[in-house]
């Protein structure tokens, strides 16, 4: 496990392949702030399956769940293979499209719901990592 920015981004890959390179806990930090405890879990599509499953009554893969723990604490589980089907519909590379979702799954863990509101956020954040 990688431990980056003083340990408040925690970064596990528990599936095959090298991970994106993105600067997560300084994306972190942007999104939620210094005080926040992140962990940042990529994860095999069966097991996002199996999340989805318990979680969102959904027996599909997903690409991003976010988890909150508590008012500064949050977990995020991403699934590469998901992320490298649709990055193409996204036209965007696979590295582009994990940074918006990442920047996604945040804005989910600070309260916001899909909506114009988030979106502008999200084309925010995109802009200030050039994504």
């Amino acid at each position: 496990m990688a431990r980056l920015k003083e340990q408040t981004t925690l970064l596990q890959n528990k599936d095959k392949g090298r991970l994106p390179r993105l600067p997560f806990g300084t994306m972190k930090d942007a999104v939620l702030g210094k005080n926040y405890t992140l962990s940042i879990v990529f994860v095999s599509s069966a097991f996002s399956r199996t999340l989805n499953a318990k979680w969102r009554g959904k027996n599909k893969p997903t690409n991003v769940l976010s988890f909150p723990l508590s008012k500064n604490a949050g977990e995020i589980f991403l699934c590469k293979s998901v992320m490298r089907k649709e990055a193409p519909l996204f036209e965007k590379k696979y590295s582009e499209f994990c940074a918006y979702i990442l920047i996604h799954g945040m804005l989910h863990l600070k309260g916001f719901a899909h909506g114009s509101t988030m979106e502008a956020k999200e084309r925010f954040y995109l802009k200030k990592f050039k994504v």
